[in-house]
Parts: C-alpha cells; structure tokens; sequence
C-alpha cells in the first residue's frame, strides 16, 4: 500500500521539480536574446522584445505564483521532514 503511494509521489515531485527548471531557463531567454545580433539599426526593436519577454515572466505558475527550483526544493524537504515524523 506505501509503495504504490511512494511511486506517485515521487513523480509528482519530479514533475514539479522538471516544470521548476523550464521556469529558471524561461527566465535566461532575455539576456540569450539581447546578446543575439540581428544587424545595425535593430538595437531598439531587440530592446523592446526582450521588455516584452521579461514582462510577460514566462514559466510554470501554480495557484498564481511562479515554480521555481528554490521552491520546489524547500517543499521536497519539508515534506521528507514530515514522512519521517510520521514514520518514526
């Protein structure tokens, strides 16, 4: 009865953890797109899709706020912290 339990879990914890890391990358895509050069004249237009990029903060959201890695991490601990309570 725990196993099947534990199997769930855990791959819902690394979906979670997998969906945290494409929000840290989505995060990275400004500065990849700002060093791209796309030819004299266009430094304006670059600058306001990378205004757009940041402000549209892509990535994963959960009950309205952004997953990110630190997040995902610190529930993964607290919830080890209570499975051991529970089983100790």
């Amino acid at each position: 009865v725990l196993l099947p339990a534990f199997l769930v879990s855990s791959g819902v914890l690394y979906l979670l953890l997998l969906a945290s890391m494409i929000s840290d990358k989505c995060g990275r895509v400004p500065a990849l797109v700002n060093a791209i050069s796309f030819g004299e004249g266009t430094e304006r237009q670059r600058q306001d899709i990378v205004d757009y990029i940041t402000s549209s903060a892509a990535g994963f959201y959960v009950f309205g706020t952004r997953l990110v890695t630190s997040a995902v991490v610190k529930f993964v601990y607290v919830w080890c912290l209570i499975v051991v309570g529970l089983l100790t």
